[in-house]
C-alpha cells in the first residue's frame, strides 16, 4: 500500500499540470493561398470599375464640351450670315433712282431699282422705309421743295400700287438743301435730281427676296 502512494500522487501532479495550461498554445489560422487570390482579384475589378468609370465621366464630358462648341460656331455663323445679308439688303435698298430736268416721272432704267425694293419690302413684311426727294440748285427754294416732294411720292406710289401698304412708306422733300455732288454741272445737277431711300424701322434682320 505504502509503495503505491507516490504513484498515486506522480499521477495526480501529472493531470494537474495538464489542466493548468501545459498544453501547446492554440495558433490562428492562415488564410490559404486561394482566399488571398480572391481578395486581390476583387481589389482589382473594384478598381477597374472605378476606372471605367472615371472614364466614362470624361468622355461624356468631352462631348458635352464638343457639343458646346459646335452649337456656339454654329450659332455665330448664324448670326455672322445674318448680318451679311441684312448689310447687303440695306445696300440694295439704299441705291437712289433719279430724275430729268424738272420732272417727277420715274424712268424706264430706274424702275428696275425700284423693284428690287419692292421685292425686299415684301420679304420684309416689318420694314418701314422713308424716300427723301431732292432737286439741282435751279429754281426757288419753294418750287424746289414742292418739286423733291412730288419725286418722293411717285417712287411711293410707285410701291403701293404694287402691294406695299401706304403706311410703310413715309416721304418728305429736301429740295435742294443737299446736294449729292456739289457745283453747277449737268453732272452734277444730273446727280442732285434724285430720290433716296432710308430704313425708318424693322431693318435690324433683313430676308433676301427669293431669286436676288
Amino acid at each position: 500500500m505504502r509503495s503505491m502512494l507516490p504513484i498515486a500522487i506522480g499521477v495526480v501532479v501529472i493531470a494537474t499540470a495538464a489542466a493548468c495550461g501545459g498544453g501547446q498554445p492554440q495558433v490562428a489560422p492562415q488564410p490559404n493561398a486561394d482566399s488571398v487570390a480572391a481578395a486581390e482579384a476583387a481589389r482589382r475589378r473594384t478598381a477597374d470599375s472605378l476606372a471605367n468609370a472615371q472614364r466614362m465621366r470624361d468622355s461624356l464630358d468631352r462631348m458635352r464640351r464638343a457639343d458646346e462648341e459646335r452649337i456656339r460656331r454654329m450659332r455665330d455663323d448664324s448670326v455672322s450670315a445674318i448680318r451679311r445679308t441684312t448689310e447687303e439688303v440695306r445696300t440694295m435698298l439704299m441705291a437712289r433712282i433719279n430724275f430729268d430736268y424738272d420732272k417727277s416721272d420715274i424712268r424706264s432704267g430706274d424702275a428696275s431699282t425700284l423693284d428690287q425694293k419692292l421685292g425686299i419690302l415684301q420679304a420684309n413684311p416689318m420694314l418701314r422705309i422713308e424716300i427723301v426727294g431732292h432737286c439741282d440748285e435751279r429754281g426757288s427754294d419753294e418750287y424746289n421743295l414742292a418739286l423733291g416732294n412730288r419725286r418722293a411720292l411717285a417712287a411711293k406710289q410707285y410701291l403701293v400700287t404694287r402691294g406695299v401698304a401706304a403706311d410703310r412708306i413715309a416721304t418728305r422733300s429736301m429740295g435742294e438743301e443737299q446736294p449729292l455732288q456739289p457745283g453747277s454741272t449737268e453732272e452734277a445737277w444730273a446727280m442732285n435730281r434724285r430720290d433716296e431711300f432710308g430704313i425708318s424701322g424693322g431693318g435690324d434682320a433683313l430676308r433676301r427676296p427669293s431669286g436676288m
